[in-house]
Protein backbone atom coordinates (compact mmCIF):
# COMPACT_ATOMS: atom_id res chain seq x y z
CA UNK A 1 0.00 0.00 0.00
CA UNK A 2 1.62 3.41 -0.96
CA UNK A 3 1.59 6.14 2.06
CA UNK A 4 -1.25 7.84 -0.29
CA UNK A 5 -3.20 5.37 -0.20
CA UNK A 6 -2.88 4.73 2.94
CA UNK A 7 -4.13 8.52 4.62
CA UNK A 8 -7.07 7.76 2.42
CA UNK A 9 -7.62 4.56 4.38
CA UNK A 10 -7.37 6.93 7.18
CA UNK A 11 -9.13 9.43 6.55
CA UNK A 12 -12.06 6.70 5.56
CA UNK A 13 -11.83 5.67 9.06
CA UNK A 14 -12.28 8.79 10.69
CA UNK A 15 -15.57 9.58 8.54
CA UNK A 16 -16.77 6.40 9.14
CA UNK A 17 -15.96 6.31 12.63
CA UNK A 18 -15.71 2.09 12.35
CA UNK A 19 -13.38 -0.03 10.59
CA UNK A 20 -16.06 -2.37 9.22
CA UNK A 21 -18.45 0.79 7.60
CA UNK A 22 -14.93 2.58 6.10
CA UNK A 23 -14.00 -1.44 4.98
CA UNK A 24 -17.45 -1.08 3.26
CA UNK A 25 -16.76 2.17 1.34
CA UNK A 26 -13.07 1.24 0.43
CA UNK A 27 -14.48 -1.61 -1.07
CA UNK A 28 -11.90 -3.63 1.09
CA UNK A 29 -11.76 -6.51 3.46
CA UNK A 30 -11.71 -5.17 7.05
CA UNK A 31 -8.83 -7.05 7.93
CA UNK A 32 -6.73 -4.94 5.38
CA UNK A 33 -8.28 -2.25 6.57
CA UNK A 34 -7.19 -3.03 10.44
CA UNK A 35 -4.04 -3.79 9.17
CA UNK A 36 -3.50 -0.55 7.08
CA UNK A 37 -4.34 1.62 10.47
CA UNK A 38 -2.20 -0.50 12.19
CA UNK A 39 1.16 0.09 10.35
CA UNK A 40 0.09 3.34 10.25
CA UNK A 41 0.03 3.67 13.96
CA UNK A 42 3.74 1.76 14.36
CA UNK A 43 5.10 3.44 12.01
CA UNK A 44 4.36 6.98 13.33
CA UNK A 45 4.89 5.43 17.02
CA UNK A 46 1.46 6.92 18.29
CA UNK A 47 -1.78 5.64 18.91
CA UNK A 48 -4.53 7.73 16.20
CA UNK A 49 -7.68 6.21 17.38
CA UNK A 50 -9.22 5.09 20.20
CA UNK A 51 -11.24 1.69 20.07
CA UNK A 52 -14.35 2.03 21.65
CA UNK A 53 -17.17 -0.93 21.71
CA UNK A 54 -19.34 1.62 19.94
CA UNK A 55 -17.27 3.80 17.67
CA UNK A 56 -13.53 4.98 17.20
CA UNK A 57 -12.69 8.17 18.25
CA UNK A 58 -9.53 10.00 17.06
CA UNK A 59 -6.66 10.76 19.54
CA UNK A 60 -4.92 14.27 19.07
CA UNK A 61 -2.41 12.79 17.07
CA UNK A 62 -5.06 11.46 15.00
CA UNK A 63 -6.68 14.37 14.33
CA UNK A 64 -3.60 16.41 13.67
CA UNK A 65 -3.00 14.01 11.24
CA UNK A 66 -6.82 13.46 9.31
CA UNK A 67 -6.41 17.47 8.86
CA UNK A 68 -3.46 16.73 6.99
CA UNK A 69 -4.48 13.91 5.12
CA UNK A 70 -7.32 15.54 3.73
CA UNK A 71 -5.05 18.47 2.62
CA UNK A 72 -2.50 16.26 0.78
CA UNK A 73 -5.60 14.20 -0.42
CA UNK A 74 -7.06 17.21 -1.91
CA UNK A 75 -4.12 18.58 -3.54
CA UNK A 76 -3.28 15.77 -5.23
CA UNK A 77 -6.90 15.33 -6.53
CA UNK A 78 -6.38 19.16 -7.76
CA UNK A 79 -3.09 18.35 -9.28
CA UNK A 80 -4.62 15.30 -11.49
CA UNK A 81 -8.12 17.26 -12.86
CA UNK A 82 -6.45 18.65 -15.76
CA UNK A 83 -5.60 15.76 -17.19
CA UNK A 84 -8.00 13.08 -15.78
CA UNK A 85 -12.26 12.96 -16.10
CA UNK A 86 -13.17 15.00 -13.57
CA UNK A 87 -17.23 13.92 -13.93
CA UNK A 88 -18.20 12.29 -10.74
CA UNK A 89 -18.51 8.35 -10.91
CA UNK A 90 -19.56 5.61 -8.23
CA UNK A 91 -22.11 4.63 -6.45
CA UNK A 92 -24.24 7.35 -4.30
CA UNK A 93 -26.03 6.51 -1.28
CA UNK A 94 -29.14 8.17 -0.16
CA UNK A 95 -31.86 7.92 2.78
CA UNK A 96 -35.05 9.67 3.12
CA UNK A 97 -38.74 9.38 4.69
CA UNK A 98 -41.01 7.77 3.14
CA UNK A 99 -43.34 9.69 1.52
CA UNK A 100 -41.06 12.43 1.27
CA UNK A 101 -38.84 10.62 -0.37
CA UNK A 102 -41.32 9.14 -3.08
CA UNK A 103 -42.38 11.68 -3.99
CA UNK A 104 -39.48 14.59 -4.33
CA UNK A 105 -36.38 13.17 -3.84
CA UNK A 106 -37.04 10.13 -6.48
CA UNK A 107 -37.43 12.42 -9.26
CA UNK A 108 -34.21 14.59 -7.95
CA UNK A 109 -32.13 11.23 -7.68
CA UNK A 110 -33.26 10.38 -11.20
CA UNK A 111 -32.80 13.53 -12.70
CA UNK A 112 -28.73 13.30 -11.10
CA UNK A 113 -28.22 10.30 -12.62
CA UNK A 114 -29.47 11.63 -15.76
CA UNK A 115 -26.82 14.55 -15.78
CA UNK A 116 -24.57 12.22 -14.52
CA UNK A 117 -24.12 9.34 -16.71
CA UNK A 118 -21.38 7.42 -14.64
CA UNK A 119 -22.95 7.78 -11.41
CA UNK A 120 -25.34 5.00 -9.73
CA UNK A 121 -27.52 5.27 -6.95
CA UNK A 122 -29.19 3.36 -3.80
CA UNK A 123 -32.00 5.11 -2.30
CA UNK A 124 -33.47 3.67 1.11
CA UNK A 125 -36.72 5.26 1.88
CA UNK A 126 -37.87 4.72 5.53
CA UNK A 127 -39.64 6.79 8.23
CA UNK A 128 -37.02 6.16 10.93
CA UNK A 129 -33.49 8.16 10.57
CA UNK A 130 -31.20 5.35 9.59
CA UNK A 131 -27.85 5.43 11.02
CA UNK A 132 -25.06 7.20 8.20
CA UNK A 133 -22.46 5.49 9.35
CA UNK A 134 -23.49 2.18 10.03
CA UNK A 135 -25.57 1.80 6.85
CA UNK A 136 -22.74 3.66 5.10
CA UNK A 137 -24.75 6.26 3.64
CA UNK A 138 -23.56 9.62 2.10
CA UNK A 139 -26.51 11.44 2.44
CA UNK A 140 -29.67 11.61 4.03
CA UNK A 141 -32.63 14.02 3.98
CA UNK A 142 -33.66 14.94 7.50
CA UNK A 143 -36.85 16.76 9.02
CA UNK A 144 -36.48 18.09 12.62
CA UNK A 145 -32.99 17.71 14.17
CA UNK A 146 -30.74 15.43 12.58
CA UNK A 147 -30.00 12.13 14.67
CA UNK A 148 -26.42 12.26 12.98
CA UNK A 149 -23.97 15.03 14.35
CA UNK A 150 -21.82 14.71 11.59
CA UNK A 151 -22.13 18.58 9.55
CA UNK A 152 -22.55 19.92 7.06
CA UNK A 153 -26.50 20.40 7.07
CA UNK A 154 -27.84 21.77 4.00
CA UNK A 155 -31.13 23.30 4.98
CA UNK A 156 -33.54 23.31 1.95
CA UNK A 157 -36.99 24.64 3.84
CA UNK A 158 -39.19 23.79 6.25
CA UNK A 159 -42.53 21.72 7.22
CA UNK A 160 -45.58 22.00 9.70
CA UNK A 161 -47.35 19.29 11.82
CA UNK A 162 -50.80 19.91 10.85
CA UNK A 163 -53.96 18.32 12.15
CA UNK A 164 -56.29 17.50 9.49
CA UNK A 165 -60.21 15.84 8.83
CA UNK A 166 -62.31 15.59 6.03
CA UNK A 167 -65.20 17.70 5.32
CA UNK A 168 -67.32 14.86 5.63
CA UNK A 169 -66.34 13.75 9.40
CA UNK A 170 -66.33 18.08 10.23
CA UNK A 171 -70.05 18.17 9.04
CA UNK A 172 -70.83 15.41 10.90
CA UNK A 173 -69.34 16.50 14.07
CA UNK A 174 -68.11 20.00 14.04
CA UNK A 175 -64.55 21.31 14.23
CA UNK A 176 -62.44 21.39 17.39
CA UNK A 177 -62.18 25.05 17.90
CA UNK A 178 -58.97 24.26 20.73
CA UNK A 179 -56.66 21.51 21.29
CA UNK A 180 -58.36 20.61 24.10
CA UNK A 181 -61.51 20.14 22.29
CA UNK A 182 -60.09 16.92 20.63
CA UNK A 183 -61.24 15.03 23.68
CA UNK A 184 -64.91 15.20 22.00
CA UNK A 185 -63.77 14.00 18.64
CA UNK A 186 -62.76 10.30 17.34
CA UNK A 187 -58.84 10.94 17.04
CA UNK A 188 -56.09 8.72 14.46
CA UNK A 189 -53.23 8.42 16.09
CA UNK A 190 -49.95 7.37 14.09
CA UNK A 191 -47.05 6.21 16.36
CA UNK A 192 -43.32 4.84 14.91
CA UNK A 193 -43.02 3.12 18.35
CA UNK A 194 -44.74 2.34 21.93
CA UNK A 195 -45.48 6.01 23.33
CA UNK A 196 -48.09 7.16 25.18
CA UNK A 197 -50.81 8.90 22.89
CA UNK A 198 -50.00 12.74 23.10
CA UNK A 199 -50.15 15.68 20.98
CA UNK A 200 -48.01 18.69 21.46
CA UNK A 201 -49.53 22.09 20.68
CA UNK A 202 -48.49 25.85 21.40
CA UNK A 203 -51.43 27.39 23.79
CA UNK A 204 -50.54 31.47 24.60
CA UNK A 205 -47.03 31.38 23.41
CA UNK A 206 -46.06 27.84 25.26
CA UNK A 207 -46.26 24.35 24.81
CA UNK A 208 -49.07 22.25 26.02
CA UNK A 209 -49.65 18.39 25.72
CA UNK A 210 -52.82 17.04 24.79
CA UNK A 211 -53.26 13.79 25.93
CA UNK A 212 -55.37 11.51 23.39
CA UNK A 213 -58.04 8.73 23.50
CA UNK A 214 -57.80 7.28 20.19
CA UNK A 215 -60.41 5.40 18.41
CA UNK A 216 -57.59 3.85 16.16
CA UNK A 217 -54.11 3.68 15.99
CA UNK A 218 -51.73 2.59 13.26
CA UNK A 219 -48.30 2.44 12.67
CA UNK A 220 -48.28 4.16 9.41
CA UNK A 221 -49.43 7.89 7.92
CA UNK A 222 -50.68 5.90 4.36
CA UNK A 223 -52.36 3.78 6.40
CA UNK A 224 -53.97 6.66 8.94
CA UNK A 225 -54.81 8.88 5.98
CA UNK A 226 -56.83 6.26 4.14
CA UNK A 227 -59.52 6.43 7.84
CA UNK A 228 -59.18 9.95 7.85
CA UNK A 229 -60.33 10.82 4.11
CA UNK A 230 -63.19 7.92 4.87
CA UNK A 231 -64.34 10.49 7.31
CA UNK A 232 -63.67 7.95 10.43
CA UNK A 233 -61.32 10.90 12.16
CA UNK A 234 -59.00 13.52 13.04
CA UNK A 235 -55.33 13.04 12.84
CA UNK A 236 -51.99 14.77 12.81
CA UNK A 237 -49.53 14.69 9.83
CA UNK A 238 -46.53 16.52 8.16
CA UNK A 239 -47.97 19.28 6.13
CA UNK A 240 -46.21 18.02 2.91
CA UNK A 241 -48.09 15.11 3.45
CA UNK A 242 -51.30 15.90 2.90
CA UNK A 243 -50.37 19.05 0.74
CA UNK A 244 -52.49 18.03 -2.27
CA UNK A 245 -55.39 16.67 -0.01
CA UNK A 246 -55.50 20.30 1.52
CA UNK A 247 -54.79 22.41 -1.53
CA UNK A 248 -58.25 20.09 -3.35
CA UNK A 249 -60.37 20.63 -0.13
CA UNK A 250 -60.42 17.25 0.83
CA UNK A 251 -58.64 17.45 4.05
CA UNK A 252 -59.60 20.66 5.80
CA UNK A 253 -56.44 22.23 8.34
CA UNK A 254 -57.51 22.00 11.81
CA UNK A 255 -56.53 23.99 14.93
CA UNK A 256 -53.75 25.89 13.22
CA UNK A 257 -53.56 29.33 15.33
CA UNK A 258 -52.21 25.92 18.14
CA UNK A 259 -49.57 24.73 16.30
CA UNK A 260 -46.07 24.37 17.13
CA UNK A 261 -42.88 25.80 15.55
CA UNK A 262 -41.98 24.74 11.96
CA UNK A 263 -39.29 21.77 11.68
CA UNK A 264 -36.59 22.07 9.69
CA UNK A 265 -36.27 20.08 6.67
CA UNK A 266 -32.24 19.86 5.80
CA UNK A 267 -29.48 17.68 3.70
CA UNK A 268 -27.37 15.95 5.66
CA UNK A 269 -23.72 14.73 4.54
CA UNK A 270 -21.93 12.35 6.23
CA UNK A 271 -18.34 13.48 6.29
CA UNK A 272 -17.22 17.50 6.79
CA UNK A 273 -15.22 16.62 3.55
CA UNK A 274 -17.50 14.83 1.07
CA UNK A 275 -15.97 13.10 -2.33
CA UNK A 276 -16.65 14.69 -5.42
CA UNK A 277 -19.58 12.55 -6.40
CA UNK A 278 -21.80 13.41 -2.67
CA UNK A 279 -20.82 17.64 -3.74
CA UNK A 280 -21.91 17.33 -7.10
CA UNK A 281 -25.30 15.47 -6.02
CA UNK A 282 -25.50 18.33 -2.92
CA UNK A 283 -25.36 21.20 -6.18
CA UNK A 284 -28.25 19.51 -7.85
CA UNK A 285 -30.72 18.04 -5.03
CA UNK A 286 -30.11 21.55 -3.01
CA UNK A 287 -31.90 24.29 -5.07
CA UNK A 288 -34.13 21.41 -7.14
CA UNK A 289 -35.59 20.23 -3.37
CA UNK A 290 -35.41 24.12 -1.93
CA UNK A 291 -37.93 25.26 -4.63
CA UNK A 292 -40.69 22.69 -3.59
CA UNK A 293 -43.53 24.12 -2.66
CA UNK A 294 -44.31 21.95 0.07
CA UNK A 295 -41.23 23.10 2.44
CA UNK A 296 -41.94 26.81 1.58
CA UNK A 297 -42.31 29.01 4.55
CA UNK A 298 -45.62 30.04 5.39
CA UNK A 299 -46.14 33.65 5.59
Amino acid sequence: MDRLDELAVFVAILDAGSLAVAARRLHRSAPAVTRALATLEARLGVRLIERTTRRLTPTEAGRRLGADARHALAAYSDALRPTTDAAPRGMLRITAPLIFGRRHVTPVVASFLAAYLAMQADLLLADRNLDMLEEGLDVALRIGPPADSLPPQHRIGEVRRVVVASPAYLSARGEPDAPAALARHAVVHVVGRPTSAEWRFRVGGRERVVRLAPRLTVNEIEAALVAVRAGHGIARVLSYQVAEELAAGALVRLLRAFEPPALAVSLVAASADPPSRVRAFLEHAVPALSALAVVQAEG
